[in-house]
């Protein structure tokens, strides 16, 4: 019994520090770099759910294929919700930059598609990679990537 009550301490202490931090955490860096749909919807989808349910901060990075979100006339395909709804990922992103999130671009993407910043969808910003970098190393953050 004792030994099950140790034990049982133990595990409260080493959960109780990551239950606290989660409420102190600023919010989330998310890097999306998935040229596929559904990937970069679970991004948005849980991105959104940090600013509307949790108050929380999201800064948004796109990459690579991910990039074309970012992109005035590319399309994006529509991804089926449960609830029969088929919105678009750069619909979702749209919806967070209006709800405040801080969307940028990979520096390197508008060279390499022959674009410029005058292609850009309102709201989002060429990435400053020394910025960037900070971002993912601020602890008050948590990191995702798609």
């Amino acid at each position: 019994m004792r030994k099950l009550f140790s034990t049982g301490l133990i595990v409260a202490a080493l959960a109780a520090p990551s239950m606290v931090s989660a409420e102190q955490l600023k919010g989330l860096n998310v890097l999306v770099t998935s040229g596929d749909a559904q990937t970069q919807m679970m991004a948005m989808v849980l991105s959104t759910m940090t600013i509307n349910k949790h108050k929380k901060a999201v800064n948004l990075t796109l990459c690579g294929p991910a990039g074309d979100l970012a992109i005035k006339d590319m399309p994006s395909t529509p991804v089926k919700k449960p609830d029969g709804k088929s919105p678009t990922p750069k619909m979702a992103m749209m919806g967070l930059i209006k709800a405040g999130a801080k969307v940028e671009l990979c520096p390197l993407y508008l060279p390499n598609a022959g674009k410029d910043q005058s292609a850009l969808v309102e709201g989002v910003t060429i990435a400053q990679p020394p910025m960037v970098a900070a971002k993912l190393l601020d602890s008050e953050f948590n990191n995702l990537t798609f």
